[in-house]
């Protein structure tokens, strides 16, 4: 099975075809398709291939299946002996993706 490494939103995903990850919010509309042309590896059974810094003509291409808010995250800042507490929180603004083709 053919693999590739993307760039995406600052991170790298590992992706195959048909596979769902979550990334960063991108601006697209649900049904579009997305073209990566940040690879930065490709795979197939036991060849590797890896750019410097980018696979020159490489592409992945993706479908957008939702955009969706994360989970809440809460961040609470305490000290002690003071009194002092904070409670903040926040939803990450994400976008699923389906895999098309590598």
């Amino acid at each position: 099975m053919a693999y590739a490494i993307i760039k995406t939103g600052g991170k790298q995903y590992r992706v195959e075809a048909g596979d769902k990850i979550n990334v960063e919010k991108l601006d697209a509309e649900v049904g579009d398709t997305v073209t990566f042309d940040e690879v930065l590896a490709s795979g197939g059974g036991d060849s590797l291939n890896v750019g410097a810094p980018f696979i020159d003509g490489a592409t992945v291409t993706a479908k957008v299946v939702e955009q969706f808010r994360d989970k809440k995250v809460i961040n609470f800042q305490f000290k002690r002996r003071k009194g002092h507490h904070k409670t903040k929180g926040h939803r990450r603004h994400l976008t699923k993706l389906e895999i098309v083709s590598v």
